[in-house]
């Protein structure tokens, strides 16, 4: 794959994020509260953590972390969406590390402009 994010965990973001999505809708009673349900708090602190450290950061995640608060949101599957946005382009999403204007804080990671194949 292109830029770091290899195949496997392209396809493990994907898995996970099914899987998680499908837990809060199967399990609807203990994650219908939204950011009131410990078990929903856990699942997507979980979740978000596992995506940053599959995929890296990326902003599709802030409206799925928001989304997953709201009571009965989270029933739409909010992860697997973000994740096949993040991961839409031939299979990974190419990450680009740019400097940052203050010292010491911690790169960040936008998405690398798209490659016009008609210039080759």
């Amino acid at each position: 794959m292109n830029d770091g994010i290899s195949s496997q965990r392209v396809l493990a973001a994907r898995v996970l994020a099914v899987i998680a999505d499908a837990v809060q809708l199967g399990l609807m009673p203990l994650f219908s509260e939204g950011a009131l349900s410990p078990a929903n708090d856990i699942l997507d602190g979980v979740m978000a953590v596992a995506m940053v450290a599959l995929l890296g950061w990326h902003w599709a995640f802030v409206p799925t972390i928001v989304a997953e608060m709201i009571p009965f949101a989270d029933l739409f599957p909010t992860w697997t969406g973000a994740v096949l946005f993040v991961t839409r382009s031939s299979g990974s999403m190419p990450i680009t590390t740019i400097a940052t204007p203050i010292e010491g804080t911690p790169p960040v990671a936008l998405p690398a402009p798209p490659r016009d194949e008609r210039k080759r």
